[in-house]
C-alpha cells in the first residue's frame, strides 16, 4: 500500500509513490526489549530501545558487535528504512549487523513514525531532523559513539532522508550513504540548500527504477553546488556494465556514485527483502561501510 501527498502534481507526485515504496510485512527480529523505565546499560548485543522526543516516545534497534567495549569511542551507523518500514525490516534486509561485528561498529535501526520519515518528498510533518540529531547525542553521551564517525544510510525514503538530515544536521554526519534514494523536491530548490560542512556521499542509483533521472539529476546538482570536480583513477567495479565516479568537492568532501543499469529500485547485493537486489552485481552494505571507514568528519 503507498501512500501519496495529495498536495504534490506530475513528477514529485510520482517520486511520493515510489521513493516511498515497498509492501508491509513481518519482521523475523525479535531482540529482547530493555525492561521499561531501566537505565541503559551498554553492552553488545541486540538491544530493543526508546528515546524521548516530541512528546513521545521514539523506537530504535540497537547492534552493538560482540568486540564493543562502552569505555572506547566506536562508530555509529543510523540505517533509515523504506516507506512504509520499520528499522527491524530494514535489518532483515541490508546486512549491515554481520559487517559491524567484524568491522567492529553500532548500527541503530530507528522506526520512522507511521511507517515513514519526514523527508524531502514525503512523509508526514515529524521533527525527523531532531529526532536524528537527539539520537546521536543519545548514543555519543550513552553508547560512547564516537562524534567524529556517525554515519546515515538508507533506501527509498530513508535515502532522502539522509540527504536532509546531511544538509540540516548542524555538522553531525560524516557521511551519508544513499540507496535508490535523492536529493529532490521543493526544499532543495534553493542553491544554499548544501550542508555546512564537509558530508562526504556514496549513492546508488537503478538504471531500472523509474525515477533514476531524478535522483541522478539530484546528485549533479549536489555536486555543481559543492564545486565538485571528478577525479582521474576511478578503481575498476569488477561488475558488467556498472559505473562508478568519484568527485572531490571545494569543502574536502566526496562524492561517489555507482550506476547500476538493469537495477531497479532496489539495495544491491541484499539477499532477501522486498527491496532486495541480490544478483545487481555488487554489494551495497560492504561499500557504504568502505566509504564510511575512509571518511570521519571533516572539520
Amino acid at each position: 500500500m503507498r501512500r501519496t501527498v495529495a498536495v504534490l502534481t506530475g513528477l514529485v507526485f510520482a517520486v511520493v509513490a515510489t521513493a516511498c515504496g515497498g509492501d508491509r510485512g513481518q519482521s523475523r527480529v525479535t531482540p529482547a526489549p530493555s525492561p521499561s523505565g531501566a537505565v541503559e546499560r551498554p553492552a553488545a548485543g541486540d538491544h530493543r530501545l526508546t528515546l524521548a522526543h516530541g512528546g513521545s516516545d521514539r523506537r530504535y534497534l540497537l547492534h552493538a558487535p560482540p568486540g564493543y567495549d562502552p569505555a572506547r569511542p566506536t562508530a555509529l551507523v543510523i540505517a533509515l528504512h523504506f516507506y512504509p518500514g520499520s528499522g527491524a525490516r530494514l535489518r532483515d534486509m541490508v546486512g549491515l549487523d554481520a559487517v559491524a561485528d567484524r568491522e567492529n561498529f553500532l548500527v541503530a535501526y530507528p522506526d520512522g513514525r507511521n511507517g515513514g520519515f519526514n523527508a524531502l518528498i514525503c512523509c508526514g510533518t515529524t521533527d525527523d531532523v531532531g529526532f536524528l540529531k537527539d539520537l546521536t547525542d543519545h548514543l555519543v553521551r550513552t553508547w560512547r559513539a564516537d562524534p567524529d564517525r556517525v554515519y546515515l544510510t538508507g533506501i527509498s525514503n530513508g535515502g532522502d532522508m539522509s540527504f536532509r538530515a546531511a544538509v540540516e544536521g548542524a555538522g553531525l554526519f560524516a557521511a551519508i550513504g544513499v540507496v535508490s534514494g535523492g536529493y529532490s523536491g521543493p526544499r532543495t530548490a534553493p542553491d544554499t540548500y548544501v550542508p555546512r560542512r564537509p558530508v562526504s556521499v556514496i549513492t546508488f542509483i537503478g538504471g531500472q527504477d523509474r525515477y533514476a533521472d531524478v535522483f541522478t539529476e539530484g546528485v549533479r546538482t549536489w555536486q555543481r553546488r559543492l564545486r565538485c570536480t571528478p577525479k582521474p583513477g576511478v578503481p575498476p567495479v569488477g561488475a558488467p556494465r556498472v559505473t562508478r565516479t568519484d568527485a572531490r568537492c571545494d569543502d574536502g568532501s566526496d562524492v561517489t556514485v555507482y550506476t547500476l543499469p538493469d537495477m531497479g529500485h532496489s539495495w544491491p547485493g541484499a539477499a532477501s527483502g522486498e527491496l532486495a537486489a541480490p544478483d545487481a552485481g555488487l554489494v551495497a552494505t560492504e561499500l557504504v561501510w568502505d566509504f564510511f571507514a575512509a571518511h570521519p568528519r571533516r572539520s
